[in-house]
């Protein structure tokens, strides 16, 4: 197999369309060449593209569509990810491609996602311009968000390696949909990780995101214990769908027994988009429902997304059950954790990852966004 990509020139500031060599793909008997990225192992004539649409056959050669081009770029909150146990209060900088390797009906990023428009990138910047800029608006990380960053592992990395040169960290917002060959070299360059957990059936997997389940599960118990990445998880609760005491009793367990009873559990809420706009938003009560099972269930932080739920939003000590950090969506309200990470009441640690950065310095974000613009075109 294929995992290392041809010597490339410094092209410096890539230009819109340009080309990057891909990896992780072979020649198969019958001359198709097969994309070994994710589980959906796409086979490939000329001129064919991947079902994410930015990885191609072009002749001889496995090329990724999308490196050095963007849909934009963002100055979020961390908490916006959602990351709440990753230095709070901080700033990041996000930014994503256009494609995706699943296909969710429910999709609220879906005008990216899903674009088989390349004008959908309108800017553009190299690894060491987004580290550069990023350290210039005084961002803590940079995210790799909006859509899935397994699909442009490449630019990804690179971005991720210009990045830890210069002192930031790294973050994926990801479903965790990839194959076990490109999982090292793609996490090894990642400081943290939001995963989506969709659901917690394969049936809701292949009817609704054209997937399945147990590669995620295994992406997640790799993380989890094969490496130092710090870990929270997300779900997307979808009225009728995924939202049921059973199955969130069966997720809820499974994080505990596979994962650990502290990794953060995020319950979000749905709104009608994309091929699922005939259902109604995920009520409030839901959520909190949602959480009280996962609580019950013997995990220690369970939030609540997409909604003004201060109680859902807190972070609480794990043993005394002290406030740390309180919060009103993005909002941090009060802040008690102490410098070294533990609580003032009792002196346990709280998982995560801490710093003098953001809240812990009185400096938090908050719910700010900032677009930035690098090179963009058509403007």
């Amino acid at each position: 197999m294929n995992t290392q990509p041809e010597p490339a020139a410094d092209v410096g500031r890539p230009d819109v369309g340009s080309r990057h060599p891909a990896r992780y793909w072979h020649r198969l008997d019958d001359g198709r060449y097969q994309c070994d990225l994710c589980p959906r192992l796409c086979k490939l004539h000329a001129g064919q593209r991947g079902a994410c649409f930015v990885r191609m056959r072009e002749g001889e050669d496995m090329l990724l569509t999308t490196y050095g081009r963007s849909s934009g770029f963002c100055i979020d909150p961390i908490e916006k990810k959602p990351l709440n146990h990753f230095y709070p209060g901080s700033k990041v900088f996000s930014f994503g491609t256009a494609g995706c390797n699943l296909a969710c009906k429910f999709c609220q990023n879906w005008d990216i996602s899903k674009s088989r428009d390349l004008d959908t990138l309108m800017d553009e910047a190299s690894p060491e311009e987004i580290a550069e800029t990023a350290l210039h608006w005084g961002c803590h990380s940079v995210a790799f968000t909006y859509n899935d960053p397994v699909i442009f592992a490449e630019y990804a990395m690179d971005v991720a390696d210009a990045c830890h040169a210069r002192g930031l960290k790294t973050v994926a917002v990801t479903a965790g949909y990839l194959s076990e060959c490109a999982r090292h070299d793609f996490f090894s360059r990642m400081d943290a990780a939001n995963v989506d957990l969709k659901g917690f059936t394969d049936e809701f997997y292949v009817k609704l995101c054209g997937a399945h389940l147990q590669p995620v599960l295994d992406t997640l118990l790799w993380l989890r214990h094969e490496t130092d990445v710090w870990v929270e998880l997300t779900t997307l609760l979808i009225p009728g769908h995924n939202d049921s005491d059973s199955e969130i009793d069966a997720l809820s367990k499974w994080v505990r027994k596979e994962l650990g009873a502290e990794v953060p559990l995020h319950f979000s809420a749905f709104h009608p988009d994309f091929k699922m706009d005939d259902l109604p938003p995920t009520p409030p009560a839901t959520l909190a429902r949602a959480r009280r099972i996962a609580l019950d269930a013997g995990l220690k932080h369970v939030y609540t997304g997409n909604v003004h739920d201060t109680e859902g939003d807190t972070t609480h000590c794990a043993s005394c059950g002290e406030p740390l950090i309180v919060r009103d969506w993005y909002e941090i309200r009060r802040y008690a954790l102490g410098a070294d990470g533990r609580c003032p009441r009792c002196g346990s640690a709280l998982v995560g990852r801490f710093g003098a950065v953001g809240a812990a310095v009185g400096d938090a974000f908050g719910a700010h966004r900032i677009p930035v613009a690098m090179h963009r075109h058509g403007a």
